[in-house]
């Protein structure tokens, strides 16, 4: 946020900042920012793109993917479990 804006995460303005400028100034960020950057290499889907990657930045992007797979199961899951409650409810009735 400070190579971009000059905003420090500590500042008393970000501190009173309103979710929705947080949102804004985050989508807004360049890709020339290290926040901007590592956004950037979690969304390449390129293969052209991705066979020129370093180990550092497949890394970074498997453990996204990795953790974005995991929250997915979870949602998942929840949605199934909340199924059979509604079933078992059901059957009570």
């Amino acid at each position: 946020m400070r190579t971009q804006y000059g905003l420090s995460l500590y500042s008393a303005e970000f501190k009173n900042m309103k979710w929705k400028e947080f949102k804004a100034l985050i989508s807004g960020l360049d890709s020339e920012t290290p926040l901007g950057r590592i956004v950037q290499i979690r969304s390449e889907d390129d293969p052209q793109m991705l066979e020129h990657f370093s180990s550092g930045q497949h890394r970074i992007r498997n453990e996204w993917r990795l953790r974005l797979s995991k929250e997915k199961n979870q949602d998942e899951l929840n949605q199934v479990l909340e199924q059979m409650k509604q079933a078992f409810i059901e059957m009570a009735e």
